[in-house]
């Protein structure tokens, strides 16, 4: 606990909304009392909130006699549950995995269910839903070769905490495998997809995009890296520089995966004498304006319907890719680096279908970047291929809700 403190207090010294709140990371919450069932929902930050969002907006459809409870680890993640869901869902930071906070949580919450993303496995929470019979999905489950290695060093934790677990559903068949091999019950573990897949796009989005573009200037074409990491925004803008050579009046969105990195970024253009917006400070966007900012969350589906392509980022340094998908369901040509472990299978299916091109260098995003901006039709071509792919693979939610239902019936 004492080193959990200092690290609170650390990562508030880069982001302040950290030392808010922290009382509820003990078990220590303020709580509406209710007679509705509580449906409790576990996404770490804003990328396990975006990706539960089909499923969080399935439920509030077919269950409004629940209540949803969300939970994150980060602020950011925080942020995008009230940007996406408002008053519909509440939300809590989830409570460090000590018993007596764990304890305490479900005590006050009383959930009847815990469906929690991806790659959360948390020995004394599934313990304690254990002991008193909640029971515990994980769901878009993943587990990639690298987050293998690591969980082989606590394999015996592993399979116990795995076995107190009701369902895993996994996203492809590599990641059911790799479950089962750390001791999961074969008869637990099913594959339903990517859930990210069963994205939606809202129909404003195309109206909003037109007039954001109009912000910028209608004619000069604009190309976005979303989802950067440290080390990638210099790649970014040193590239920026050299496409502008080819396209004097291009413009680079750049948003960053934590947004508290901004004036990071804002000192780099700086230095290359590169002139820039940033979102929040709602300045007009003159010609003299080459670099747009995004510093918020919640606003990155929009910026990528206003872009003609995207490059997404983690994939430059070695923290596994972001989510390629999204960009890919607007019809925009993909670009990442070489680091995609996270999303190897969606990778390989990008790559197949010619929606994604791989770069490792600055050399070669100048490269990729400028040819494509100088060739519409290869765009659109790509683009439809994306929408071909997502379009092709929906349905993962339907899958996943049969899994579900039964309990919530219940």
């Amino acid at each position: 606990m004492p080193f959990v403190l200092l690290r609170l207090f650390w990562l508030g010294t880069k982001n302040s909304a950290y030392r808010l709140r922290w009382r509820e990371r003990f078990g220590f919450i303020k709580w509406r009392k209710t007679d509705k069932p509580v449906i409790w929902i576990h996404a770490v930050s804003v990328g396990e909130v975006n990706a539960a969002s089909p499923i969080v907006n399935r439920l509030l459809e077919q269950y409004p006699n629940h209540l949803l409870l969300m939970t994150t680890v980060t602020p950011t993640g925080a942020i995008t549950v009230e940007k996406h869901f408002g008053e519909d869902v509440r939300h809590l930071y989830l409570p460090y995995d000590l018993p007596i906070a764990v304890n305490r949580f479900l005590k006050i919450v009383k959930p009847i269910v815990l469906i929690t993303m991806e790659t959360e496995i948390w020995p004394n929470l599934y313990y304690a839903c254990k002991q008193k019979e909640i029971p515990v999905f994980i769901i878009n489950a993943r587990l990639s070769k690298k987050s293998a290695k690591r969980y082989q060093l606590v394999s015996s934790l592993m399979k116990d905490t795995l076995s107190l677990v009701k369902i895993i559903a996994a996203q492809t068949r590599q990641d059911a495998e790799r479950f089962i091999s750390f001791g999961a019950s074969r008869e637990k573990v099913f594959v339903t997809g990517n859930l990210k897949f069963d994205i939606t796009i809202p129909q404003s989005i195309t109206e909003q995009a037109q007039s954001l573009k109009r912000y910028f200037s209608v004619n000069r074409p604009v190309w976005i890296a979303a989802s950067t990491h440290e080390g990638e925004e210099q790649v970014v803008l040193d590239a920026h520089i050299n496409i502008m050579k080819q396209h004097p009046d291009a413009i680079l969105i750049i948003a960053p995966r934590h947004p508290e990195r901004i004036d990071k970024i804002a000192n780099y253009c700086k230095s290359k004498s590169l002139n820039y917006v940033k979102r929040t400070k709602q300045k007009v966007f003159t010609d003299q304006h080459q670099v747009y900012l995004l510093d918020t969350l919640g606003e990155l589906q929009l910026h990528y319907a206003a872009s003609q392509l995207a490059f997404v980022g983690g994939s430059l340094v070695e923290t596994g890719g972001q989510n390629m998908m999204e960009p890919a369901s607007l019809g925009l040509p993909v670009i990442s680096g070489p680091h995609t472990f996270n999303f190897t299978e969606i990778t390989e299916l990008l790559l197949k279908e010619d929606v994604l091109i791989r770069i490792s260098n600055e050399s070669e995003l100048t490269n990729e970047v400028s040819k494509l901006l100088n060739d519409a039709n290869r765009r659109h071509h790509i683009g439809e291929n994306g929408r071909k792919v997502i379009e092709s693979n929906k349905g993962n939610i339907d899958r996943l809700m049969q899994l579900i239902e039964p309990c919530l019936s219940l």
